[in-house]
């Protein structure tokens, strides 16, 4: 079996004799059709992953095949086209305990910190896969990354009467901003890349988008009718960004920050609290979500297929990922294919 491992920084490798995978109780062995590059797969390339050890085998955005179901009724059959779940949880800590399983205390990530989905074929727990059959494997590998942006917007509570700006036009942000327009509030993108910006007007019929800039305060102001937005979503994981933010929400509002970095982040404690802003992370998703998702892109409300900008093989991995895909600005969504 092809399998294809991240050796170190910089350096794929592949191995054509990889063991086919056994199942233990619980989990039903799937067939990889598809796999969406993020920006955990570009930061673990580059060395700037956190929680990441190598050698790894990477993939956790994956549209699946069930090949076998396993033991446990979960209510799967064979030829089932699932979404996967990658948030592998203890279901026995507090935040299991709590409903909270995306942010378990023992954690495992496919593709980050165990080995995730770059071959073809895997054993993942059944009660992680799920069910569509409406959507192709290329819709279902990008549930995950939907999934993301979904429960930032689920942590920041948008409401319509929301005003929103969200920092970062990549692919979490392109998330990100998919859910603030589901919700009808007011929005606006800020990014430095006009291209992306342009993206963002063009395909997702975004109104309002800016660089950042010296008066970027008096643009939201503008924007929003002379206020500044109640929400500020960061999905950029630059520490520059992410400190700037606390200088952009209006009184009362609140910061969500879905980018992550190796390092802190820090503030002016007394306009922190003169504003008396609420600052939360946002990790992962909840199953719902990704229930929820699936229902609205089966439904036409969400709509990925624009995002998609490359396209390769699994084999060719090795040498386009570091070619054509590492590093490239024009780089929105890379998709690989896992022929039969």
């Amino acid at each position: 079996m092809l399998q294809i491992s991240l050796e170190k920084p910089g350096h794929f490798t592949a191995t054509h004799d990889a063991p086919e995978p056994t199942l233990a109780p619980g989990e039903a062995l799937v067939r990889v059709h598809r796999i969406g590059v993020c920006g955990t797969d570009l930061h673990a390339f580059a060395g700037k992953q956190p929680f990441f050890n190598y050698p790894r085998v990477l993939g956790h955005e994956l549209g699946v095949e069930v090949i076998d179901p396993g033991t446990e009724p979960h209510g799967l059959k064979r030829g089932d086209r699932c979404s996967v779940e990658p948030y592998l949880n203890c279901q026995r800590c507090v935040a299991c305990r709590r409903g909270k399983p995306n942010c378990c205390t023992d954690l495992k990530v496919l593709g980050v910190h165990i080995d995730g989905g770059m071959r073809p074929l895997l054993a993942v727990p059944a009660r992680k896969l799920h069910r569509s059959d409406k959507l192709n494997y290329e819709q279902l590998a990008l549930i995950e990354t939907l999934g993301i942006g979904a429960h930032a917007v689920e942590r920041a509570d948008v409401k319509p009467a929301d005003t929103v700006l969200v920092i970062g036009a990549g692919p979490i942000g392109l998330s990100v901003i998919q859910f603030v327009l589901v919700t009808g509030a007011t929005l606006a993108v800020m990014d430095v890349s006009e291209t992306r910006l342009a993206f963002c007007r063009d395909q997702l019929g975004v109104k309002h988008t800016l660089v950042p800039g010296s008066d970027t305060a008096a643009e939201l102001k503008t924007i929003f009718g002379g206020d500044l937005p109640t929400i500020v979503i960061d999905a950029t994981g630059n520490p520059k960004s992410m400190a700037g933010t606390f200088d952009l929400p209006a009184h009362g509002g609140r910061i969500v920050f879905v980018g992550l970095f190796q390092g802190e982040v820090s503030f002016n404690d007394p306009n922190f609290h003169r504003r008396e802003l609420t600052v939360c992370a946002s990790r992962n998703a909840l199953p719902a979500t990704f229930r929820d998702i699936i229902a609205l892109v089966e439904a036409g409300r969400v709509n990925t297929q624009p995002w998609i900008t490359h396209r390769f093989t699994l084999a060719e991995t090795p040498t386009v990922f570091p070619r054509d895909i590492a590093g490239n600005p024009a780089v929105l969504k890379a998709m690989i294919e896992v022929p039969a």
